[in-house]
């Protein structure tokens, strides 16, 4: 019987891992695509559901019948529906986004310009989300069934429950109206860029926070408190070990990696709920371009805001899966 050499053995494990992996991303890629297929057509069905169209809105109401048909023909909204969706689907997989029917600015120069903006608020967002979760949940989770761990979940409970415009029409009415610490609304002048008006962010991201940190906290602590009812934790403090010792090296180490796919996930919720703060905040992202192209009935722009939400929540979930295999080899590759 020939021996396996174990080098060979250890390089053909990897290469399959390897394999594997690479097989799963491109199959979530693939489902990706599908799922933004679907959010388009979605999307351009239910705008041109709605009554009127951009023709009509722009030019109001008691405009001229004549004038009307010959904006829509000017504006191609004359065509069948699967003619103009499929002609823009066919523009989007050549880097083509279409002009706004409104302004008739290309609609991927209103979307980085918007984009920006929207990319800011969730990044300073998630700057402050992932230690103060991670530090909320593990203090409560070394503390299980104390007070201040019972005082964290009633806390955090409560905040879970609270969507995000009721947290926010509660932080204008304390923050902005009754102190007069910030400006209740997120509105950047003629010229201006958020670094004139850095302040018109603090409501928007705490009212993100107030719900994201109460979910991802609770996530964490719920890892904690399992890693530390178990045997290499007890054996540990029973040996003498420091607990700030215990804690680096033995809880927080099994604790974190499982919950990264789930806190990766959650993040995703900040996705729709920075939508509903910039809404009502007015801050210049891409909700606010999203509600006017809505009201204007400006389809191109309309199916570019939604398609973007869309495929950034879907990369968070598949970096999410990712990270997760990353730091934990071991656990099976999500479906």
């Amino acid at each position: 019987m020939t021996a396996t050499h174990p080098t060979a053995t250890a390089t053909a494990t990897a290469g399959a891992g390897r394999w594997t992996l690479w097989r799963f991303v491109l199959r979530r890629l693939l489902s990706g695509a599908l799922v933004l297929l679907a959010v388009s057509a979605i999307v351009f069905a239910a705008t041109g559901a709605a009554a009127g169209d951009a023709a009509s809105v722009s030019l109001g109401g008691e405009a001229d019948p004549a004038a009307i048909a010959a904006r829509r023909a000017e504006l191609g909204l004359d065509r069948p529906a699967l003619v103009r969706y499929g002609g823009w689907l066919l523009g989007v997989l050549h880097g083509d986004l279409g002009r706004s029917y409104v302004s008739g600015t290309p609609v991927a120069d209103l979307l980085c310009a918007r984009a920006g903006n929207s990319l800011v608020l969730a990044g300073v967002t998630v700057a402050l989300l992932v230690p103060v979760s991670l530090g909320l949940g593990v203090w409560a989770g070394l503390r299980a069934g104390g007070l201040a761990d019972r005082v964290v979940a009633l806390v955090t409970l409560s905040l879970v429950s609270l969507p995000e415009f009721v947290t926010g029409t509660v932080l204008v009415l304390l923050l902005a109206v009754e102190l007069d610490w910030l400006p209740a609304v997120s509105v950047l002048g003629p010229g201006q860029q958020l670094a004139d008006r850095p302040q018109i962010l603090v409501l928007p991201v705490v009212t993100l926070l107030v719900a994201c940190v109460a979910h991802n906290a609770r996530l964490v602590r719920a890892g904690v408190v399992a890693v530390s009812a178990g045997d290499a934790v007890a054996t540990a403090r029973l040996n003498g070990v420091p607990e700030h010792r215990v804690v680096l090296r033995y809880v927080l180490p099994a604790a974190i990696p499982p919950v990264i796919p789930l806190l990766a996930r959650y993040l995703s919720l900040l996705v729709g709920g920075a939508l509903v703060a910039e809404t009502l905040f007015g801050y210049p992202g891409l909700a606010s371009m999203l509600v006017q192209a809505s009201a204007g009935r400006d389809v191109p722009t309309v199916q570019a805001a939604a398609l973007t939400v869309a495929a950034v929540t879907v990369l968070v979930n598949l970096l999410g899966d990712l990270l997760g295999v990353l730091v934990d080899p071991l656990r099976r590759m999500p479906q």
